[in-house]
């Protein structure tokens, strides 16, 4: 059974209003700009005719993936976190961000095409998800086993990412470079698409199916199982759906680190409930995406989103430390 938190539906309800401004701000920025007033006429398809051009067919494709990646990175945040009970649990730790990179860049070097990418990110990130779970054994991903881990998984998958660079021609490399960062830079709907369908798919079973069992799963296994609860199946098949999210999210805009991280912590200590808050948790993520890459193009020289999520998140990730540190917890 779902219930519904007041507090939990005002963090998620305030944090996609803030994020459909800044979209709205952002759908109006460029080369051309347009009022935030005219950029509603034209997605409502009342504004002149190079508006609602401009507004729809060029800049809305990058925006919409923005949000959905958001989305995408926030909700596999919220059940690696859940699933590990632990606030650094995060696929851009664990290392699945990187496994689905890795696979990726290999068929940039390659020059394959948008389709095989996006194949190759989710063999990538879902291979690094069951290497993790064989390497955890049956004591599961928790505190500083998962953290080592993680580590592990990703020092081995940047070192065959640097091999990959070195093997690529200049101009593969710098392409390359510039996808394993972040960004939305000429995403259209051929990216967006694959990412919205994972999602309509995967956050219905999370929220619905998962949701109830993994609130359980963070009182302890024990309990959780005298509950009823299927717990090595829970964790398993959630994680493995998550790394699944995370790999088409990969695939779309290259791995936008720490928005997995920062987003669940951030919707949690807002609404101050147990469980993996998915729906706050994936509302923050939306906006932490939109309003970095915001930022991004209003920096002073375009730079991509992942330098944004990337200075933002190491930020974060040292206070984080530096708090759970005092509190004992690691």
């Amino acid at each position: 059974m779902i219930t519904t938190r007041p507090r939990a539906a005002l963090v998620g309800g305030g944090a996609l209003l803030a994020m459909a401004a800044v979209a709205v701000l952002t759908l109006g920025t460029g080369d051309f700009p347009i009022a935030p007033g005219d950029v509603v006429k034209a997605l409502a398809g009342q504004g002149d005719a190079a508006q609602t051009f401009i507004v729809n067919e060029l800049r809305l494709p990058r925006v919409i993936t923005a949000i959905l990646v958001g989305l995408a990175l926030a909700a596999a945040g919220a059940v690696f976190q859940s699933v590990t009970r632990n606030p650094l649990g995060s696929p851009d730790i664990l290392g699945i961000t990187s496994g689905a990179g890795a696979a990726a860049l290999t068929v940039v070097i390659l020059g394959g095409s948008s389709t095989q990418l996006s194949l190759a990110a989710v063999a990538g990130g879902v291979g690094t998800a069951l290497v993790i779970q064989l390497i955890g054994g049956r004591r599961g991903l928790r505190g500083h086993r998962f953290i080592l881990i993680g580590i592990g998984m990703t020092a081995v998958l940047n070192g065959i990412v640097g091999y990959l660079l070195t093997k690529g021609v200049r101009m593969e490399s710098a392409r390359a470079m510039l996808w394993l960062t972040g960004s939305f830079d000429g995403r259209g709907w051929e990216e967006a698409l694959p990412l919205l369908v994972v999602l309509l798919i995967a956050v219905p079973v999370l929220v619905l199916l998962c949701g109830p069992g993994l609130r359980m799963l963070e009182m302890g296994d024990d309990i959780a199982a005298a509950l009823g609860v299927p717990v090595n199946r829970l964790r398993n098949g959630s994680l493995l759906l998550a790394a699944v999210v995370v790999a088409f999210a990969a695939a779309a805009a290259g791995p936008v680190n720490f928005v997995a991280l920062i987003a669940p912590n951030i919707a949690k200590r807002l609404t101050r409930a147990p469980g993996p808050n998915l729906l706050p948790s994936m509302a923050v993520g939306a906006l932490l995406t939109v309003g970095a890459d915001w930022l991004a193009t209003h920096s002073g020289y375009p730079i991509p989103v992942g330098v944004v999520t990337g200075l933002l998140g190491g930020a974060y990730l040292v206070w984080l430390l530096t708090t759970e540190r005092r509190a004992g917890r690691i």
